[in-house]
Formats: C-alpha cells, structure tokens, sequence
C-alpha cells in the first residue's frame, strides 16, 4: 500500500511543479490555488507512505521520483528540450532509486 501512496504523492508533486511554475510568482491566483491544493495533497500521502518507509529513503523516492516525472511532462506536454544530458540524468536518478529502495528494505 505504501507504493501506492508514494505514487499518489508523486503525482500531485509533479502537478506543484508544474502549477508553481505557472503561478508566476503566486500572481496568477488559479494556478498559485492549484499549488497549494497540490502541495497539501502530495505531502499528505507522503506522510501515509513514510509510515512503512524510512523518512530519508521514502522522501529520496518522492523528490526523485518527482522531479524525474517533472522533466518528462515538460517535454511531452510544455515544449522542453530533453536532451541526452537530461535522460543521463534520469538514468542516474533512476538507478539511485533502485539502490535507496534496496538499501531501504535491508
């Protein structure tokens, strides 16, 4: 169950990413809300999921998972550039992942 929270929080985090950067500076009320909603949400679930992960491995998974998930909306749905230096990128945070999730579950 705690995956499932954890992909909740993931999900409604990279929503944050997206919406604070088009909050501009929380001028832009609708998207500064949707922020904030977002923000509440993921960090709600983050907290079911830190009930069966460790703190530092469970919130490695979130921000990582995130800002990975950050980056490929972007390009798929904002018009950004994913470049081989991104996806190196991705695979390196990818793996490190893997080896939290590892670590984590010794």
């Amino acid at each position: 169950m705690q995956w499932l929270y954890l992909s909740i929080a993931v999900v409604f985090e990279v929503t944050v990413g997206i919406a604070a950067g088009k909050a501009q500076g929380f001028r832009n009320i609708p998207w500064t809300i949707a922020t904030l909603i977002s923000g509440a949400i993921a960090t709600f679930f983050l907290s079911l999921a830190l009930l069966s992960f460790d703190v530092g491995v469970g919130y490695a998974l979130w921000t990582s998972l995130a800002g990975v998930g950050i980056v490929i909306v972007g390009a798929l749905f904002l018009n950004q550039r994913l470049t081989w230096k991104k996806l190196l990128g991705i695979a390196i945070v990818i793996v490190g992942v893997v080896g939290l999730n590892l670590a984590g579950s010794a």
